[in-house]
């Protein structure tokens, strides 16, 4: 079994992140204002309207320039660092997509690894630094290996969603290096970083998404 995904595919889960940010913003406020100022879900939610109110001009683009444009949006519209780091993870997807008409499940892992590296680059943070790279990392990682391995997608996607939401729970123990939660005085312990929970529902959401569109 395996799947395709073109622009509007992309877009359509865009909207579906669009949805679980709007829907989740009292837990996700609640959370950031431990080690935070708050300000995450305000800035997530805004980004992805405003790129979700674009969707079927987005849909379609090619992917590199539809990846592109999602990329500039984000830097234009989000605040603070999220904005940039968002910005520059589906700037280095335009790249990768360059001559891409869909992705399919190598294209779509190589894509995502190059988005997590631009954000450790740009972000200059690795994972065990209690940032949304807690979650992706450890999800592209599973990602890989199990193309590696052939593991079966039916068995893969599952994983790498599972892999995601264990990243971000994985952060209440961690100490923090980087972002807000660095200047409390506990550095964040005991509490989930919310960067991580936003990118596990989008790790989430997508390969909920692929899962629905794999064909034998």
């Amino acid at each position: 079994m395996t799947f395709t995904m073109n622009s509007r595919d992309y877009m359509q889960y865009v909207k579906l992140v669009c949805k679980k940010i709007a829907d989740s913003k009292d837990y996700i406020s609640e959370i950031d204002a431990a080690t935070g100022d708050g300000d995450h879900w305000v800035n997530m939610n805004m980004g992805f309207e405003a790129i979700a109110a674009s969707a079927e001009e987005f849909s379609e683009m090619r992917l590199s320039e539809m990846f592109k444009q999602i990329g500039k949006k984000f830097i234009s519209v989000v605040g603070g660092s999220s904005g940039v780091l968002y910005g520059s993870a589906y700037i280095e997807a335009a790249k990768l997509s360059a001559n891409l008409e869909v992705l399919d499940e190598t294209s779509l892992c190589t894509i995502l690894e190059g988005m997590v590296n631009a954000i450790m680059m740009r972000g200059n943070a690795k994972p065990g630094d209690k940032t949304m790279i807690d979650a992706i990392y450890p999800a592209v990682q599973t990602y890989k290996l199990g193309l590696q391995e052939k593991t079966d997608l039916t068995m893969l996607l599952p994983a790498v969603k599972q892999a995601a939401i264990d990243g971000a729970e994985a952060t209440k123990n961690m100490t923090a290096v980087k972002g807000r939660a660095y200047y409390q005085a506990d550095k964040g312990i005991h509490h989930i970083d919310p960067g991580a929970v936003t990118m596990s529902y989008q790790i989430c959401i997508l390969m909920d998404y692929l899962i629905g569109k794999l064909e034998a």
